[in-house]
């Protein structure tokens, strides 16, 4: 593993200025609006927001138009089709087609439109089902991805592949960093499509306001999951963007795990619920444990995640309530 160096640090930092054209697929997501508000915080004010409603990018003659109408010098690749284990299972040949094509594509057309620097945002669903914990990125290769989001997994995975391709025989600027779980304010709490802990908020938030005595949560509590603050990620991306160097994918991750079970104990005492939590064994549980090693990241990049599992959880379910309070007023 080859460590930056100052000169190479400096050069990238050069490179990207105030006037410096940026495109951010999905820009206008979840995790998009919080880069977004980064990137403007370093500076870097050339960066336009792009969504599904601007260009679909599984569409080829879309993924050349953008690039020909906006004309990045860089692209921060964050769009993805995305959901908890519900629709991973409900849609898998949406998840993998979908993901796939729109990173081929952007990534091709990028490289023949002369993109000078390219980061493809991953996953954590793109390891082995039975990875040794804490997941480092040597393992990546070592077996096939947990069965209920592999679709997913393997479709983002390819990216990695399409980079260090490129960068092999093309000399193309590709990086990649591997997300865990985020969460955070802006998050999607549809009760069809969302991740675990915005579904938990939601069903305790209504439990309380119903006087509902229990919720019931999918699986036996018992796998493990990490979580990293949204604004922390966008923070990760930011700096990859300016610092990352070399072929091989960084994990960003707050680098430790927590039960869902312990999870969901968590989220209902900060909602106030005190009803009882049923466990479905029923529905699965998924990948049995994730979490990253973050060594990489601090390494190479200098990053670390700030925001505590606690302090965030907090700030989600305010969000979340404000939300709710001001839905109901315009009703």
């Amino acid at each position: 593993m080859r460590l930056e160096t100052d000169a190479s640090s400096k050069t990238r930092r050069h490179l990207l200025d105030h006037r410096t054209p940026i495109v951010v697929t999905g820009g206008t997501g979840f995790l998009g609006r919080h880069l977004m508000t980064a990137l403007s915080a370093r500076g870097l004010t050339g960066a336009v927001a792009i969504g599904s409603r601007d260009f679909d990018l599984t569409d080829e003659s879309q993924a050349v138009r953008m690039l020909e109408m906006l004309r990045p010098e860089a692209i921060i690749h964050l769009a993805a089709v995305v959901g908890g284990i519900g629709a991973n299972r409900k849609h898998p040949g949406t998840f993998f087609y979908q993901n796939l094509m729109m990173g081929t594509l952007l990534m091709e057309h990028a490289r023949r439109a002369g993109v000078k620097r390219f980061v493809s945002v991953g996953t954590i669903c793109s390891y082995p089902k039975f990875t040794p914990v804490p997941f480092r990125e040597e393992e990546l290769w070592n077996g096939y991805p947990e069965e209920t989001n592999a679709p997913y997994g393997l479709a983002k995975k390819m990216l990695i592949v399409q980079s260090q391709a490129y960068r092999q025989e093309f000399g193309f600027d590709a990086v990649n960093v591997l997300l865990v779980n985020l969460y955070g304010p802006g998050d999607n709490f549809d009760p069809e499509t969302s991740h675990v802990i915005p579904a938990l908020i939601r069903k305790c938030a209504e439990a309380v306001e119903t006087g509902g005595p229990e919720i019931v949560v999918w699986g036996t509590g018992g796998a493990t999951r990490e979580f990293l603050y949204v604004e922390d990620a966008a923070q990760g991306i930011a700096t990859a963007l300016e610092r990352l160097e070399g072929g091989e994918p960084v994990n960003l991750g707050a680098g430790h795990e927590v039960a869902i079970r312990d999870l969901a104990t968590m989220i209902a005492d900060h909602c106030g619920f005190r009803g009882r939590i049923v466990w479905d064994p029923s529905k699965p549980d998924g990948q049995p444990r994730r979490c990253l090693d973050t060594t990489r990241a601090r390494k190479l990049l200098g990053w670390t995640a700030h925001t505590p599992l606690d302090e965030g959880l907090s700030r989600t379910i305010a969000w979340y309530r404000a939300q709710r309070e001001a839905e109901a007023a315009r009703r």
